[in-house]
């Protein structure tokens, strides 16, 4: 690790925490995620190793953040991983807000909501058709690249194959804005749609400028999504009243979701609604949005 030299600590993520650095060979600027690492006794894990095979394979898209090298040191005795990604200083979250938060703010462009959504989709495509899920897209892990108005999905982190993180063990709550009903639920059978349904909370947001679904807790996150998309019930999705947290819920009607984004043009309305379909079987899958008509002028 000589030949880095850490700049700051930018964060802490689920696996580990994160560093903005200094590759001293070239004077890239980097980021160092530190991951702690469960040793056995033949070395690395091999679950470890599958992961970061699969995160060099995914690194491949132009719209997944790079995967430069993977550096193991011992740290006061114990054996320490560092994955190095390229750096960019800014995600969704911070870019939306260059503009002001809040609905009342200056809205995004709806060419570079277009745009940026356009890349997040086709980077998921890649994702999933790797066989990998992401499970926790939300603006705070895709990062924006300024200077050539490029998205880039993060936070493929090490664990992906385990469990969805319920707290990061900096003891933050893992937001659930974006997280699917089906998991919400307690469905443990879940598949590539729990993604996008978070790419469809993350497109209202961009076009909104304010979350449409802000629950603070697994309830009163499913409230919201009805209160807006209507209760669901077995009409609109097959199995859904055998789903483990399932109760009777108070009975809502679907509104009109045009009355939430009177700026957005038929097709992107329509892309919104496939996004955020009850039945995870029926919601458009990432492949079938990247031909969206949406993106008619981005092919």
């Amino acid at each position: 690790m000589d030949d880095y030299m850490k700049l700051e600590k930018v964060g802490e993520g689920t696996y580990g925490k994160v560093y903005r650095a200094k590759d001293l060979r070239n004077g890239r600027v980097v980021a160092l995620k530190k991951t702690r690492l469960e040793m056995e006794e033949e070395g690395v894990p091999s679950t470890a190793l599958r992961e970061i095979s699969l995160l060099h394979m995914l690194s491949e898209s132009d719209y997944v953040v790079k995967l430069l090298s993977v550096e193991q040191v011992e740290e006061n005795n114990k054996p320490v991983l560092y994955l190095v990604f390229e750096y960019l200083d800014t995600d969704l979250k911070k870019y939306m807000d260059l503009t002001g938060k809040g609905p009342n703010a200056t809205p995004v462009p709806m060419d570079i909501v277009k745009r940026l959504m356009f890349h997040l989709v086709k980077g998921i495509t890649h994702c999933h058709q790797h066989g990998v899920l992401h499970r926790d897209l939300k603006p705070q892990n895709l990062l924006v690249d300024r200077s050539k108005l490029e998205l880039k999905i993060a936070d493929l982190g090490l664990g992906r194959a385990f469990s969805i993180p319920l707290k990061s063990y900096t003891h933050e709550i893992v937001t659930l804005w974006y997280r699917a009903p089906e998991i919400l639920l307690g469905s443990s059978l879940y598949s590539t749609p729990v993604d996008m349904w978070s790419i469809g909370c993350i497109f209202a947001e961009l076009v909104r400028k304010t979350p449409l679904f802000p629950g603070e807790s697994e309830v009163q996150q499913l409230l919201h999504i009805f209160k807006i998309l209507g209760t669901p019930d077995e009409s609109v999705w097959p199995g859904v009243s055998k789903l483990k947290d399932w109760h009777e819920f108070p009975q809502w009607k679907p509104q009109n979701l045009k009355t939430f984004f009177p700026t957005l043009e038929p097709e992107g309305l329509d892309l919104l609604k496939r996004c955020l379909v009850y039945d995870p079987k029926e919601r458009i899958s990432a492949k079938e949005a990247m031909a969206h008509p949406f993106f008619r002028e981005l092919k």
